[in-house]
């Protein structure tokens, strides 16, 4: 009888551990639940940490649900993090939502929204980056009409330049050490940024402004800008940057060296290119 009995509990034990094991969660449920529970935690700092995440995972509905539902959230440094999740995760179909966000009232999220919108491909970033630059709109009837004002206020652009811009900055040609001993009430960190931005915008606005930003006051933001122009590689700009070649600043000068050349050769290229079919319109 005690034989049977001890034999009874074991099938019963066995039967239950099958039971578990059958109806256990699988890795991936278990990932979604503990990332669900991060993106409800009551601290913003846990929030931010898991929609950070969520910018590893691509083309799946539920991190774009996630990632969409905090950019409501209350705090700006969570909204922040979802724009630029969403943009990490290729979510075309977000662009309208981040759009949306460009008016918020906090320069980072005014920022991460603009960057994801630039890494979507869509035109609507240079508009953010043209205003940080040039403190202007490029149009009157522009998306950032209503978030400039955040974008003009030093003070915020500041503490974002320091806390988070740097990331944006181009070091390669300015240099990491020299951007770290920035005063904390300078923002060129980000005007740095928006300009590096700029060199892919074919608007001839931008390349204008560009040139204008490499006569500016501020040495990082000028070493941007040429750097920026030789990346556009738009002839009609060489003129404006040749005076930059006798700049105190020695990063300064050199970028504008190499601006000056590669512009030259753009300009060399262009010309052999119309003689050439002056040449054969003769024939």
């Amino acid at each position: 009888m005690k034989s049977l009995t001890s034999k009874t509990c074991v099938l019963v034990l066995a039967l239950a551990s099958a039971s578990t094991t059958l109806f256990a969660e699988s890795p991936v449920e278990q990932a979604w639940g503990i990332l669900r529970a991060g993106a409800n935690d009551k601290s913003a700092d846990k929030r931010t940490e898991v929609v950070r995440a969520l910018g590893l995972i691509s083309d799946d509905a539920k991190a774009v649900e996630i990632a969409e539902h905090a950019l409501e959230d209350g705090k700006p440094a969570v909204r922040a993090a979802a724009a630029t999740s969403l943009g990490l995760m290729g979510c075309k179909s977000c662009i309208g939502r981040l759009k949306s966000i460009l008016s918020d009232k906090e320069a980072s999220v005014v920022l991460a929204a603009a960057h994801a919108l630039w890494i979507l491909k869509d035109p609507a970033a240079y508009e953010v980056y043209y205003a940080v630059l040039t403190g202007e709109r490029k149009s009157g009837g522009g998306l950032v009409t209503e978030g400039l004002e955040t974008l003009q206020d030093k003070k915020k652009m500041a503490e974002f330049g320091v806390e988070e811009g740097l990331g944006f900055i181009p070091f390669a040609g300015i240099g990491y050490s020299a951007v770290k001993t920035l005063r904390k009430d300078d923002v060129s960190p980000v005007r740095a940024a928006a300009a590096a931005i700029l060199a892919n915008d074919p608007d001839p606005k931008s390349g204008h402004a560009l040139a204008t930003a490499a006569s500016g006051k501020s040495w990082i933001v000028r070493a941007a800008a040429l750097d920026a122009i030789a990346k556009r590689g738009d002839p009609k700009l060489l003129n404006s940057i040749v005076p930059l070649m006798s700049d105190e600043k020695d990063v300064v000068r050199y970028n504008a060296a190499a601006a000056v050349i590669r512009l030259s050769d753009e300009s060399g290229g262009a010309k052999q290119s119309k003689k050439g079919t002056i040449a054969k319109k003769r024939r």
